[in-house]
């Protein structure tokens, strides 16, 4: 079995729920306290042994490269002032041995395409793609969770689950699994936010897969699909005919930041964990 190196980060979203915030600045670099999403995503990814972080970004979304690119001149007026501790944060921002990949989406069209378009860079390798969106707070990274969950099952497939109530199910992606109550169960299918009444289950899936390369071909074979866009949902079900998927209840506490109120919880959780005091 490949070890899983890369990680594909769609960053092309336009962030139309947090207007006017987002006209210029690309909604992955939305602060967490002082950090934007899409470090949390990077050091999560980090965590779990990946070295390559492929960016799939567009128009708009220059803030990115620039966050993760060397800044010579406030390091050097950092240390001509003795900011020694913000130096070294500033220096610390892509974590030793990383590389990061930027790859262009043409036009939005969805996020299968978006995963679509890192082909070129992954190649045929297992790679793992995370949603910044998704906030984990984790004992352990949540993407690495996922990729040990691979190796158990001796390859093949994963995507991570969490429990929601029957009223949610018609917010999110829902799994059929062979065993509900296993922690790593073997997937059968996926449908896209069924109402409670007929939802397989109860398994929500969220913002982290580890997929085998297998993958793209689906993928490519698609036609466009709810709003005229790829969908990576329809990837997966289309690839459970040959390469065997995993559904995984992560261990882990998951923030929505792509809403107001799952942004403003994030605030607060990871303000709470760094001292702050939140009235």
């Amino acid at each position: 079995m490949k070890p899983v190196r890369k990680v594909v980060f769609p960053v092309n979203g336009l962030g139309t729920r947090f207007l006017p915030a987002t006209k210029a600045m690309p909604k992955e670099m939305l602060p967490i306290v002082d950090k934007p999403l899409i470090q949390y995503a990077v050091e999560e990814a980090a965590a779990a042994g990946m070295t390559e972080m492929i960016f799939v970004t567009g128009r708009n979304k220059r803030a990115i490269e620039d966050h993760f690119d060397a800044y010579p001149e406030l390091e050097r007026e950092l240390a001509e002032k003795g900011k020694d501790e913000l130096l070294e944060i500033v220096k610390s921002i892509v974590p030793p041995g990383v590389k990061c990949i930027y790859i262009r989406q043409p036009k939005a069209l969805g996020l299968g395409h978006a995963v679509l378009c890192a082909e070129p860079v992954v190649g045929d390798e297992p790679f793992a793609v995370m949603l910044a969106d998704d906030l984990v707070d984790a004992p352990s990274s949540c993407v690495g969770q996922l990729v040990k969950a691979r190796e158990a099952q001796g390859g093949g497939s994963v995507v991570a689950v969490q429990d929601v109530a029957p009223e949610e199910t018609k917010k999110y992606g829902i799994v059929s699994v062979d065993d509900a109550e296993e922690r790593t169960a073997r997937m059968r299918g996926m449908v896209e936010k069924p109402d409670p009444a007929v939802a397989p289950s109860r398994l929500a899936v969220i913002g982290r897969y580890v997929f085998e390369p297998e993958i793209f071909k689906h993928l490519a074979g698609l036609e466009a699909g709810v709003g005229g866009e790829i969908q990576l949902t329809d990837g997966i079900s289309a690839s459970l005919a040959d390469t065997p998927c995993w559904a995984h209840r992560f261990e882990g506490t998951r923030f929505d930041c792509g809403c107001k109120q799952g942004f403003l919880d994030a605030t607060v959780h990871f303000a709470r964990k760094r001292g702050f005091r939140i009235n």
